[in-house]
């Protein structure tokens, strides 16, 4: 993928050059200049709610929202640790408020609770993750600085459109994963079934060969 954007840039430059060569450096610098402005823009955002996370976990916030949400994803993400359902919770709550990078961090942190040591992805983790790309936005914060600074005259007016679409991608992805897992397990059963090994059963002292049952 990395090659594939290297060309594409190369290929912009060499056809800016061509066709236009006296405003190429002009638009490389403007475009340096707007990415620099809006990396600022970020931090001054994440700085703010990084630090409104700081002040929830200092106040015990985030306990309060562990016990609200916990029948939620206690229901979820069965047979996950305490600790895994607590860094699952932040994780939500930061993607409500629309902190996607504060949350980042907290979404490594509950991936690796639920490691359970094979290489390959657990149901729940595939459900963490299909729940974090969709994510319900309560307040997306990052959206909200990003069209104020901007300067949108009425920056909130993506919360409502936001969390209508947030909460059907969330649902339908919930559904559809939650699906795929019981499909999987059943298709797994059933190969499992005919895998097992036949063994001899005694029947009236004659040896018949039957299958083993589980």
């Amino acid at each position: 993928m990395n090659i594939v954007f290297t060309i594409m840039t190369l290929a912009s430059l060499v056809m800016l050059i061509v066709v236009s060569p006296e405003s190429a450096f002009s638009i490389m610098i403007s475009g340096a200049s707007s990415a620099l402005k809006l990396a600022f823009t970020l931090v001054a955002i994440y700085a703010i709610w990084l630090s409104v996370l700081s002040l929830m976990e200092g106040i015990g916030l985030n306990r309060m929202l562990n016990n609200l949400f916990r029948p939620i994803t206690k229901r979820l993400f069965k047979g996950e640790s305490d600790l895994a359902l607590e860094y699952i919770t932040l994780n939500f709550s930061a993607n409500l408020l629309g902190m996607g990078g504060a949350a980042t961090p907290l979404g490594i942190k509950a991936m690796e609770c639920m490691q359970d040591g094979s290489e390959r992805a657990t149901d729940n983790m595939i459900l963490f993750m299909v729940i974090n790309s969709t994510s319900i936005q309560l307040l997306p914060a990052t959206i909200i600085g990003l069209r104020s600074s901007a300067g949108s005259n009425s920056p909130s007016d993506i919360i409502l459109p936001s969390l209508i679409a947030t909460v059907i991608s969330t649902v339908t992805g919930v559904a559809l994963a939650k699906l795929l897992s019981c499909l999987s397990k059943k298709e797994k059963k059933k190969e499992d079934e005919k895998t097992i090994p036949k063994q001899p059963l005694y029947l009236d002292g004659k040896i018949k060969v039957g299958v083993a049952k589980k």
